[in-house]
């Protein structure tokens, strides 16, 4: 029998055409690659990385570069103000309001007469460096010039797309011609009890794998980090329960009660005032007022909630008191009602409702949202430690007729210039003020 060396000249010339269609396509990649945004990073008078840290620190939480949030973008501010004029703007904006200045008063009354937070601690270097990080631009490469009578230009009477078409074409039937060619050949070595020589065994893909060391700790890095990042991920959604809406076993509308009839939420959660937890109202101060309403306006009845649905809610209340409509008495029986907690701080956070409420004089709306506005109750914030820490580095605390308060920030008005006084000044980041 005759043998002869056999090369899969097929396979090779598929490799050289796949490469050549990728060289072509190649720098249609190569100019969109090109044309991606770039950083430049230009600003003078001022060190970009040093400015970073303090704008991550002290002004991300109301302030972005190119974005107008709780407060103006900061892009182009040198632009529109002076130099002089931000650093007293920065270190003491109450001053310049009180003093009337046309800018300082009209930034204020822009935003609904809410000032912007002091900073006397930061040196007239440190606002530099901050304006430099603030005023980093971000440019795009230009796109080079297109000749005339290129392909894809304006001079080409056919487009790029259909060019690569076309030879995405030519390159399929190439494949196909040899592809037949190859079968061809091997029937001829058949016909003619030809042993075909050289012919390299096929490997499997798997096997080929396996085989590569160094293919796979690069995939079993990358299926780690990937894991990792997945895993912290939901290990980061334990416990947030922001947007938590359960079914209560009697139906309770804070839009109804809170809201068109006006009734205070402490009215209710009264514990509120003078302890720790707001407490969940008693029945007894359901049926202050439930004693004569045991039916509901027609005007109450929504889309969703008829009038006959509420005035069942209210017969649910009956029993559970143990209330008799005719006798117009209590029966002595009754039922407990199993409602779902919605808001529920970890074991390891103090927080005192009687603090906030009352010391501090903050709404209820502050964290639990627009309560008057909810049918079903629901978890508005995500209360997590980094929600809290910013709103005692935001809140201001109310010092006006409370002898303690005065005196802290007297002292601190001596010793840094604070205008202001907030719980973040007072230790409200301390660790201990909230684990214990």
């Amino acid at each position: 029998m005759k043998q002869v060396k056999y090369r899969n000249s097929a396979s090779r010339l598929l490799l050289l055409g796949t490469v050549f269609l990728f060289s072509l396509l190649n720098p249609v990649f190569a100019q969109d690659e090109t044309a991606s945004a770039a950083v430049t990073e230009s600003a003078a008078g001022g060190d970009i990385a040093k400015g970073e840290a303090l704008f991550k620190s002290l002004c991300a939480s109301c302030h972005k570069r190119y974005k107008r949030t709780t407060g103006p973008a900061l892009f182009g501010v040198t632009e529109r103000r002076s130099k002089k004029w931000l650093y007293s703007w920065i270190k003491n904006s109450t001053e310049m309001i009180a003093s009337g200045d046309a800018d300082a008063v009209a930034i204020y009354e822009e935003y609904n007469k809410t000032a912007m937070n002091t900073f006397p601690q930061l040196s007239n270097q440190d606002i530099d460096d901050i304006l430099a990080y603030a005023m980093v631009i971000k440019e795009k490469r230009p796109k080079p010039p297109v000749i005339e009578g290129e392909v894809g230009g304006s001079g080409s009477a056919v487009s790029t797309n259909l060019i690569l078409a076309a030879l995405a074409l030519v390159f399929l039937m190439l494949v196909g011609v040899l592809f037949l060619v190859n079968k061809t050949l091997k029937n001829f070595a058949e016909a003619n009890n030809i042993e075909l020589q050289g012919r390299e065994e096929r490997t499997s893909i798997w096997k080929a794998f396996v085989q590569n060391q160094f293919l796979v700790l690069v995939v079993s890095i990358l299926l780690l980090l990937a894991s990792g990042y997945y895993v912290y991920g939901y290990c980061m959604q334990i416990g947030l329960d922001e947007g938590y809406q359960p079914i209560q076993p009697i139906h309770y509308s804070h839009k109804i009660h809170a809201g068109d009839n006006k009734i205070e939420c402490k009215y209710c959660h009264s514990s509120a005032r003078v302890s720790k937890t707001s407490g969940i109202p008693s029945l007894n101060v359901c049926m202050n007022c439930h004693k004569s309403i045991s039916e509901v306006a027609d005007a109450t009845a929504t889309a969703d909630y008829s009038k006959e649905f509420y005035d069942g809610e209210i017969k649910k209340l009956y029993k559970a008191v143990g209330w008799d409509e005719a006798t117009q008495s209590y029966t002595g029986k009754t039922e407990p009602v199993k409602w779902v907690r919605i808001h529920n701080l970890p074991d390891f956070a103090y927080f005192n409702h009687s603090q906030h409420v009352s010391v501090a004089g903050i709404e209820c709306q502050k964290c639990h949202g627009p309560v008057e506005e909810m049918e079903i109750m629901y978890q508005h914030a995500p209360l997590t430690m980094g929600w809290c820490i910013n709103c005692h580095r935001e809140t201001n605390v109310k010092v006006e007729g409370n002898e303690y308060y005065e005196k802290i920030h007297k002292e601190l008005s001596k010793k840094y210039g604070v205008d202001k006084l907030t719980a973040a000044q007072m230790g409200g980041l301390e660790c201990g003020k909230c684990h214990y």
